[in-house]
């Protein structure tokens, strides 16, 4: 990373209202030991001119943005009378000066299409029931002023950015300065006669400077509609989750190619690999991958990958890439780090499978949402039983699911809806999720395991220290179900044949 991203000294920014021109003129405080001191009359004059008219023209909207505006439409339905505030979210420091990189808020991507740091989606009512939707967003550094090198946001720093006009264009919507959003939201409120919420968590300022005016319970309901909203996928959406499965598959293969380079180094490898192919295909990876072997398969949330691959073990591989348009998959396969199971691990594995298949089998329209996991809960229970790790001679399947034993070993819910968050709509209404019936365009995981921890006295002790997971991609269809990640081998002997390719 380059020294001095602040300057010493920096002219008034763009934007700043004339009452702010006083304090906007003061220098720019740089860092403590940077290398420059004051800027010179000859550079500033230097840096003013010369650069040519980069402004994009003609653009076309964004593939989403009709999709956009027909769910902008169903929320302004369900809040008529009320100005609605969706931030996308802000930078958040990693450490010192640099933060993480960004990743917008999913209510205001599913809302917008756009993924820019610090912008606002604003519903404002009009006089009949409906709203008037507008952004506020950065706008294009001014270079006749500076900012665009002697601001630490400047785009010489971090990259160019479309201007407000480009923004409308590509996105269908008017677009104001962001950096007034505060002041003129706050102006509006405090006007009165029209209620206000705002999807809390991701902008504190601009929640801050509503705060008068905000009811937390009101801003909960909008956050669990959006929530909400995102349930059933249209049919762009399941584009996307169709991209992102097929992006996945390559990533498990590239991991299954290079288990070499493994075995010689640790789950880092693993990791990276997959994580090439999701920035290459991608965004990103949609969750911190877990990329578990050996005994760490029995970790849930795996995502340390600092052990090491050995030859013998399994290897669980749980990750996600996450499109360009920030939507996720979500798929798990368990693999023989040696190529080949051996008759306990696929004992367990098929186990796992059974339940997998009996879950899927579950998942059609006009289906409880539950069906799924109940479903490969109880061949879970039954395989149990069968192993003599639950007593056959006092449960049978039914008084083990009722008293929920087989949770000892399965541990996790079967399955969650996915989208724009891994766990997608998690604070939607039960009434509407996981009490609800399964409709066309809802997409879920479907993800039976089996954890036998290392300290488990309970079980034989050749069964510790091996976790199994098999985790699938299932769109809901008029008829039934599709697997989406079905590009990925499932059965022990077609992941093997799968693997024995790679070795060959």
């Amino acid at each position: 990373m380059t020294e001095d991203r602040t300057p010493a000294a920096a002219e008034n920014p763009e934007g700043a209202a004339d009452g702010d021109q006083e304090a906007a003129e003061q220098p720019v405080k740089g860092r403590k030991n940077g290398l420059y001191g004051e800027i010179s009359d000859e550079l500033a004059a230097s840096m003013k001119t010369g650069w040519a008219d980069t402004e994009l023209r003609d653009l076309q909207p964004v593939e989403q943005a009709p999709y956009a505006a027909e769910r902008r439409a169903k929320l302004s339905a369900a809040f008529p009378g009320e100005r609605l505030v969706i931030p996308a979210g802000n930078l958040k420091t990693r450490s010192n000066d640099t933060e993480y990189n960004f990743r917008a808020a999913s209510e205001y991507v599913h809302l917008t299409g756009d993924q820019t740091e610090d912008a606002v989606l604003v519903a404002e009512p009009t006089g009949d029931s409906g709203h008037d939707f507008h952004l506020y967003l950065l706008p294009r550094s001014n270079r006749e002023n500076g900012e665009f090198w002697l601001d630490g946001n400047g785009e010489l720093w971090v990259g160019r950015r479309h201007s407000l006009t480009e923004a409308e264009q590509l996105l269908g919507l008017p677009a104001r300065d962001v950096r007034e959003a505060a002041e003129e939201l706050k102006a509006a409120a405090a006007a009165g006669g029209v209620p206000t919420r705002i999807v809390r968590g991701y902008d504190a300022g601009l929640q801050d400077a509503l705060a008068d005016v905000l009811d937390a319970d009101k801003d909960d309901e909008l956050k669990i509609f959006l929530s909400g909203l995102r349930l059933v996928k249209d049919e762009w959406e399941i584009g996307q989750l169709r991209a992102a499965c097929a992006a996945t598959v390559k990533g498990f293969t590239d991991a299954v190619r290079e288990l070499g380079q493994a075995v010689a180094t640790s789950e880092r490898w693993i990791e990276g690999t997959f994580w090439r192919r999701a920035r290459v295909e991608g965004n990103d990876v949609g969750y911190g991958s877990i990329c578990a072997a050996g005994p760490h398969a029995t970790t849930l949330h795996w995502v340390r990958n600092d052990g090491e691959v050995r030859p013998g073990e399994l290897l669980l591989l749980d990750a996600g890439v996450e499109t360009r348009t920030l939507y996720t998959a979500d798929v798990t396969r368990t693999l023989p780090i040696n190529g080949r199971f051996d008759a306990l691990q696929r004992k367990i594995y098929d186990a796992v499978y059974a339940a997998q298949e009996a879950g899927i089998a579950a998942v059609r329209p006009g289906g409880r949402f539950r069906d799924f996991h109940e479903a490969s809960q109880r061949v879970l229970a039954e395989h149990l039983l069968a192993w003599g790790l639950l007593d056959a001679s006092v449960y049978d399947v039914d008084k083990v699911i009722e008293l929920g034993l087989q949770r000892r070993w399965t541990l996790h819910g079967t399955g969650h809806m996915l989208g724009l968050d891994v766990h997608d709509c998690a604070v939607s209404r039960r009434e509407e999720h996981v009490d609800a019936l399964l409709q066309p365009g809802m997409v879920l995981t479907v993800e039976p395991g089996l954890y036998f921890q290392q300290d488990d006295l309970t079980v034989p002790e050749e069964y510790r220290g091996i976790g199994i997971r098999i985790e699938d991609d299932i769109l809901v269809t008029a008829d039934g179900n599709e697997n989406l990640s079905s590009g990925l081998p499932r059965t022990s002997d077609e992941v093997e044949t799968w693997m024995a390719g790679f070795t060959a």
